[in-house]
């Protein structure tokens, strides 16, 4: 997910409550609900950063490892306050730590509910992890948390004696929201699977602000193509997606050739879910599927030039 949202759900952690357990516990949250990715800085190697991106840094050995630099930072960074400040709020390492972990771990566990991907398990496993279930963006989780947390901290200002109620109330309801676009997801990729003629790869894509639409991407050993989903309104046919469906382009045998030293291609394919090869003129584009729109397809793809034409 982006990070304001990660921003916003540790903020909303701190006022449903946590930040009574300890000082510097709202700036902790925050912090660690964004630190997996520090890994973003691999972005200047272009192409390359697909294949380094939510791994190393949203695996298990860093949401050990992490959370204990954080607190370690914290706890000198509260001291180095101190000495101006002696009277300032004690911080509590146990109860920092604490929620350290609980910031850093809600990150891989929100990154998972998109199309991007996630490896869970690095360094033990590079596989992918897939949630399909929110947009990368999603402003509806925007709206809901930045509502709780600016109520509560109204009402904490106000002095009133719930205030962390309406943090609550949003994460709540944000959870509610996750579980109800899960179904919406299972219940399109269940009709692209289920109907004829049947497709054995469907990914339910979501899309932007309209939650309960999805954009279906269906793929069989040799075709792809998509249709949209609305849990309102008719179906689509089926039949049309078929017969417009395009070639996968994976198996022309000039693309081994051509990704053959080429690092860009190698990281590009070891990222891809759904990957496209397209023909043009004396080059091979590599694409995803998922990420094949004309506005952003040129961040996702990559250029091969035809070994036999060099």
């Amino acid at each position: 997910m982006d990070n304001l949202t990660h921003s916003l759900v540790g903020a909303a952690l701190a006022q449903a409550g946590l930040k009574r357990k300890t000082a510097l516990a709202m700036p902790t949250l925050i912090i660690a609900a964004n630190i997996p990715d520090i890994d973003a800085t691999c972005t200047i190697y272009g192409i390359e950063s697909l294949a380094m991106r939510r791994g190393l840094t949203h695996g298990p050995i860093a949401l050990l490892v992490l959370p204990v630099l954080l607190t370690g930072l914290m706890i000198l960074w509260d001291r180095w306050r101190r000495r101006a400040d002696p009277d300032r709020p004690v911080v509590h390492a146990r109860w920092l730590l604490a929620l350290a972990y609980i910031g850093t771990i809600s990150h891989p566990a929100l990154d998972w509910l998109n199309n991007y991907g996630i490896r869970l398990l690095e360094p033990f496993s590079s596989a992918w992890f897939y949630g399909d279930t929110l947009f990368i963006i999603d402003v509806w989780i925007w709206a809901m948390l930045g509502m709780g947390v600016w109520l509560s901290m109204r009402r904490e200002r106000a002095m009133a004696a719930q205030w962390p109620r309406p943090a609550r109330v949003a994460l709540i309801g944000v959870l509610g929201y996750i579980g109800m676009n899960m179904a919406i997801t299972a219940r399109a990729e269940s009709w692209m699977k289920n109907d004829a003629p049947y497709a054995p790869i469907a990914v339910a894509n979501a899309v932007p602000v309209a939650f309960w639409q999805r954009e279906v991407l269906w793929r069989t050993n040799e075709r792809y193509g998509s249709l949209p989903y609305s849990v309102f309104g008719p179906l689509p046919a089926r039949t049309a997606s078929v017969e417009d469906a395009k070639m996968i382009g994976m198996s022309d045998p000039a693309l081994a050739a051509a990704v053959t030293g080429n690092r860009d291609a190698k990281a590009f394919l070891f990222w891809s879910r759904m990957p496209i090869a397209q023909r043009n003129g004396d080059t091979i584009i590599l694409r995803d599927q998922r990420f094949n729109n004309p506005l952003i397809g040129d961040r996702f793809s990559v250029r091969l030039p035809l070994k036999s034409q060099q």
